[in-house]
């Protein structure tokens, strides 16, 4: 994969970190300085979840399978996402920076519309391979819309992501 240079500044949005080419943060409001920059959203998966997206609490939840977290989120996942952070940027190219921090089966990562005609005519990146400890960079060029992101192999609960702008 061709993944654009970035700079190593970083700022937050939330708890999303979110890191930057050129310095520029899309996430603020502004926009990449070249069509080739591209901003990191950098997020971590614990047991079931995304810490980032349930406003950096790592719930402590130690899944030994997918099944075990099918469980956990059946009984906890409705008031995590009621209490999770709503992702907000600005059109434009990201990175989705994913690590599995002591998972100890491997995950993945997808992004996408959310409902029917999101997911119809809204990009999407996912794929996996994300074994205990390794990150992996998801690229992609958001539009305006509605979107949500998990893991199915860890099963997550469904964060929203919204792009205006």
């Amino acid at each position: 994969m061709n993944v654009p240079k970035t700079t190593r500044s970083t700022a937050r949005t939330g708890l999303f970190a979110v890191t930057a080419a050129a310095g520029i943060l899309a996430a603020s409001g502004m926009q990449s300085a070249s069509a080739d920059s591209a901003t990191v959203i950098d997020l971590t998966q614990t047991g079931c979840q995304f810490v980032e997206s349930e406003n950096g609490v790592d719930r402590g939840y130690s899944p030994k399978s997918a099944a075990d977290c099918k469980t956990i989120n059946a009984d906890t996942g409705d008031q995590r996402l009621a209490e999770a952070e709503t992702l907000k940027l600005k059109p434009g190219n990201y990175i989705f920076r994913v690590t599995n921090k002591n998972v100890p089966y491997e995950l993945g990562f997808w992004l996408r519309g959310d409902g029917l005609v999101d997911r119809a005519t809204l990009p999407s990146v996912s794929g996996g391979g994300l074994t205990t400890g390794a990150t992996k960079d998801y690229e992609i060029t958001l539009k305006p819309g509605e979107y949500v992101y998990s893991c199915p192999l860890n099963p997550t609960p469904d964060y929203r992501l919204v792009v205006e702008g």
